[in-house]
C-alpha cells in the first residue's frame, strides 16, 4: 500500500516518504515486523510486496524453532529471538516472556501526529491475557524520510504490580551494513567518532549520567564498509531521550542485524500497579546514501516544527569567559556598549548574579538577585543592555543546588540521595530533587518570578553534573525517568507564561543534546571549548543531527582558556559562523585589527544567514584528511556557501582539486572568495580563478572541482556560489 492510499490494514504496508519505503509484515496476529527499510522501491500492488516478503523470508536453519526468524519492532524470547528483547520484566518472577497478539491495528495516512508532526502511522494495540499486559506499538514514516517508532505498555492486573526492565524497539538493518559508527567524548571534546566493523555480538552504548551525555553515542550508525559524508548506504539511529539511554548495534550468527535502544530503566524504577502504564521514547532511524542524507532528513524534520525558531538567530555576546565571576555594573554595561558597536543583539549574563554566588562553591539554588553584587537588582543593568539596542538573556542551572545554599539548609530533603546519604559532589554541587512536588513548585516559582520582574528574553540553562545515585528522599527510589520529565514539563510552564522566552540547553557544554530536550528549547550549547581546532570536530558531528542554527558557537579568546591554543581572529569566526554565532571575549581588551575583523565577521553572519540556516548543509569527502570541507546550499539550488579548512599540515601539496558537492548539476554557478578573506586568504601563490572568479556547472563543480587555495594549519577560506 502506498502512502498515499487509504483503507484498512492490509498483512503487508508499504509506506513511502521522501526518497524511503518502509515495508511492515503485520499478518498473522504478530507485531510488525519491518521487511524492508531503505531506498524507495518504487510503486507496489499487492502480488509485489507479497514477492518481496518471500523474497526476504530466511529459510528455516538447522536446530532452530520451526518458525521464521522474522524480527519484530519489540523482538520476543517466545518467538525465538536471541538477543535482547524488546520487552523485559516480570510480575514477582513470573511474566517475564510475554506472548503478545495483536487485539486491533489502525493505519493513519498523511495524518497530523499528537505532536505535530505530520506522516503515515500504523497504530497496533496488542495483548497478553496470561501475562495480564496490554501493548501499544506506534510505527510511523514522517514527511521527512525519518521513520520512529515507540511502545506503551500498561498492567492489567489490578493487585499484581509489574516491575519493567526495558522496553526497546530495534531497527533491521541489511547484510551489506558492515560498519558500525558511534560517538564519545569528554569535557570540552565532544562527539568524537569512532568506527568499528559490525561483528556478531552486541556493540552496545549505555549512559547512565542522568543526561544524554558529552560521552554519549549520540547517533549509532551502520553503513556500507568505507562509507563517507556522500556515498554509501547508511543507517542511523537515535534515541529521542535526555536522561539515561542504550543503543546498541546486535549482529546474530543466523544473519539478524538489528540497531535498537530506549530508556536505560534503573532497578525497579518502573513499576505499574493496575492500570498504569510506560510509555517509551520514540526511537528514530535515518535511512540515506551517505551521512549528508542522514543528517538531512533530521534537519527537515526539526525545521518542519510548529516551534522552530523562525526570526533570525541573533549575534549573541556571553560574559563567562569575559569576566567570569567578577560582575559590576560598570564593567557589563561598558561591555553592552562595544558588543552593540560590533553589531552584537543579545547579552546573556553568565554565572554569578545571584545569592552568594561568588565563585562555584555556594548558592545555586537561591534564584533571586544577589544585593551584595546588584544593590538595585538587575533593572538598571537590563536597561542599559536594552537602550543599546540588545536584549538580554540570563544563565541558570535549576536542576542543582550547593549544600551551602539557603535552600539546601532549608530543605535538605529536596537533594538526591540514596542509601540515606547524599553522596559525593562534583563542582561543589548535588542534584535538586524536581520529582519532589515542593521542590518543583519552589524552582518554577523563583524563575517564574524572575521573568515576571525583569525584561529577560533568554535562558540558557545549565546542567553541570551528573546525576549519581539519584535517588527519591526518603526511600532512595531511582528516579531519573520522572526528573527528566520534571525538566520537561518546568521548560514548557515557563514558555507558555511567558510567550517568546527562549531556552538554551547547556550541560557542561555539549552534554545534553538529544531529540527529547530540543522538543522544549530553542538552542544547544555546542561545547564549553571555543578553541576553533576543537569546535571544528564538534560541529561537523553536532550537525549529523541539529541543524545549524540551533547550535550555539561562540569566538572565543586567543589564547583559548580551555587549550591554550592561539589562533587568527580569521579561524577562530570562521568556525563559528557556521552554527547560531556569538563571541565570548571581554572586549576591552581587543586590538584593534581583531575587534575590525570580529566586526567584519559579524556583519558577514548577519547577511548571511538566512541561507546560513534554511539551507542544506553539505560536507565533502576530501581525499587529503588535512583538509575539512563544509557547505550548505540554498534549497532552490541558487546559492552556496562554501568553507575549506586546513586541520593539519597536508604532506603533498596542493592536496587535490576541491569538490563543491550539493549544487544543481545543470545549473551554471560563479565561484568568488569571499570577504573578509579576499585579501588575505592563502600564503603563496594562488589559482588562476582567484583574482577572475570563475564560472561552472553544478557537476563540474562535484565531479571535476577547483584547485585549492594554499594554506597553513588552522586556516580556512569561504567561498560564495551563487548561479547565473
Amino acid at each position: 500500500m502506498d502512502s498515499t492510499t487509504a483503507g484498512t490494514t492490509p498483512d503487508l504496508v508499504h509506506l513511502r516518504r521522501n526518497g524511503v519505503s518502509l515495508v511492515l509484515s503485520t499478518g498473522a496476529g504478530r507485531l510488525p515486523r519491518i521487511v524492508h527499510w531503505g531506498a524507495d522501491l518504487g510503486e507496489t500492488d499487492e502480488a509485489v510486496l507479497q514477492s518481496i516478503a518471500r523474497a526476504a523470508k530466511p529459510p528455516i536453519g538447522h536446530n532452530l524453532n520451526d518458525q521464521v526468524h522474522d524480527i519484530s519492532i519489540l523482538p520476543e524470547f517466545e518467538a525465538g529471538w536471541l538477543g535482547r528483547p524488546g520487552v523485559e520484566g516480570s510480575r514477582h518472577g513470573t511474566a517475564w516472556s510475554p506472548e503478545f497478539r495483536v487485539v486491533t491495528q489502525s493505519l493513519l495516512l498523511d495524518s497530523t501526529m499528537d505532536d505535530g508532526y505530520r506522516g503515515d502511522l500504523l497504530r497496533v494495540e496488542a495483548s497478553d491475557p496470561v501475562a495480564g499486559l496490554d501493548l501499544t506499538v506506534e510505527t510511523a514514516l514522517l514527511e521527512s524520510g525519518l521513520l520512529r517508532a515507540r511502545a506503551t505498555i500498561a498492567n492489567r492486573f489490578e493487585q499484581q504490580p509489574y516491575t519493567v526492565g526495558a522496553l526497546r524497539i530495534v531497527f533491521p538493518v541489511p547484510a551489506v551494513a558492515g560498519e558500525l559508527l558511534d560517538f564519545t567524548g569528554r569535557h570540552i571534546m565532544e562527539r568524537v567518532p569512532q568506527r568499528s566493523e559490525f561483528t556478531i555480538g552486541t556493540h552496545s552504548r549505555e549512559m547512565r549520567g542522568g543526561r544524554t551525555g558529552l560521552d554519549a553515542a549520540y547517533l549509532l550508525i551502520a553503513g556500507e564498509s568505507g562509507f563517507g559524508f556522500r556515498s554509501g548506504e547508511v543507517w542511523g539511529t537515535h534515541v529521542a531521550f535526555s536522561g539515561n539511554q542504550a543503543l546498541y548495534g546486535e549482529r546474530i550468527y543466523n544473519g539478524a542485524r538489528v540497531l535498537g535502544g530506549g530508556e536505560l530503566l534503573q532497578h525497579s524504577e518502573i513499576v505499574l500497579d493496575g492500570g498504569e502504564k510506560y510509555e517509551s521514547p520514540w526511537f528514530y532511524g535515518s535511512y540515506g546514501v551517505g551521512l549528508d542524507a542522514l543528517s538531512g532528513r533530521f534537519h527537515q524534520h526539526l525545521r518542519s516544527r510548529a516551534g522552530h525558531p523562525r526570526s533570525p538567530r541573533p549575534v549573541v555576546i556571553n560574559t563567562w569567559e569575559a569576566v567570569y565571576f567578577e560582575h559590576d555594573l560598570a564593567t557589563l554595561s561598558e561591555l553592552a556598549d562595544r558588543a552593540a558597536a560590533i553589531g552584537v543583539e543579545r547579552f546573556v549574563l553568565d554565572d554569578g548574579w545571584f545569592g552568594s554566588r561568588r565563585d562555584d562553591t555556594s548558592g545555586l539554588g537561591d534564584w533571586s538577585v544577589s544585593r551584595e553584587v546588584w544593590p538595585e537588582g538587575l533593572g538598571p543593568l537590563i536597561d542599559h543592555v536594552t537602550g543599546a539596542g540588545l536584549d538580554f538573556g540570563l544563565w541558570v542551572e535549576p536542576e542543582m543546588i550547593n549544600l551551602d545554599s539557603d535552600l539546601a539548609r532549608a530543605h535538605p530533603e529536596w537533594i538526591f540521595s540514596a542509601g540515606g546519604r547524599t553522596g559525593s559532589s562534583s563542582r561543589f554541587q548535588h542534584v535538586l530533587d524536581l520529582t519532589h512536588p515542593g521542590a518543583y513548585d519552589h524552582i518554577l516559582g523563583a524563575l517564574d518570578a524572575l521573568l515576571d520582574e525583569y525584561d529577560i528574553a533568554y535562558l540558557k540553562w545549565d546542567h553541570n553534573r551528573l546525576l549519581v545515585e539519584a535517588g527519591h528522599t526518603p526511600g532512595g527510589e531511582p528516579a531519573i525517568h520522572d526528573q527528566t520529565l520534571a525538566v520537561y514539563r518546568m521548560m514548557d510552564e515557563l514558555k507558555a507564561r511567558h510567550p517568546g522566552l527562549e531556552i538554551e540547553s547547556c550541560a557542561s557544554g555539549g552534554g545534553r543534546i538529544d531529540l527529547g530536550i530540543i522538543e522544549h528549547t530553542d538552542r544547544v550549547w555546542g561545547s564549553d571549548c571555543n578553541d576553533p581546532l576543537e569546535r571544528q570536530q564538534i560541529h561537523r558531528y553536532t550537525k549529523l543531527l541539529v541543524p545549524p542554527e540551533l547550535i550555539g558557537a561562540h569566538i572565543g579568546s586567543s589564547p583559548s582558556h580551555t587549550t591554550g591554543r592561539t589562533q587568527s581572529m580569521q579561524f577562530r569566526a570562521f568556525v563559528a559562523a557556521w552554527c547560531h554565532l556569538g563571541i565570548e571575549i571581554d572586549l576591552r581588551t581587543l586590538a584593534e585589527d581583531e575587534l575590525t575583523g570580529a566586526t567584519e565577521w559579524i556583519a558577514f553572519y548577519r547577511e548571511h544567514r538566512e541561507l546560513l540556516h534554511s539551507g542544506t548543509v553539505v560536507n565533502a569527502d576530501h581525499p587529503d584528511e588535512s583538509i575539512w570541507v563544509n557547505g550548505v546550499v540554498a534549497a532552490d539550488g541558487s546559492e552556496a556557501l562554501f568553507g575549506v579548512a586546513a586541520m593539519t599540515r597536508s604532506t603533498a601539496w596542493p592536496p587535490g582539486l576541491l569538490r563543491l558537492p550539493g549544487l544543481d548539476p545543470d545549473r551554471r554557478y560563479r565561484v568568488s572568495v569571499v570577504p573578509p578573506f579576499a585579501a588575505s586568504a592563502g600564503h603563496g601563490p594562488s589559482p588562476d580563478w582567484i583574482e577572475e572568479p570563475i564560472v561552472l556547472s553544478g557537476r563540474a563543480l562535484e565531479n571535476a572541482g577547483v584547485q585549492i587555495v594554499p594554506l597553513w594549519p588552522e586556516d580556512a577560506y569561504l567561498l560564495h556560489v551563487v548561479a547565473v
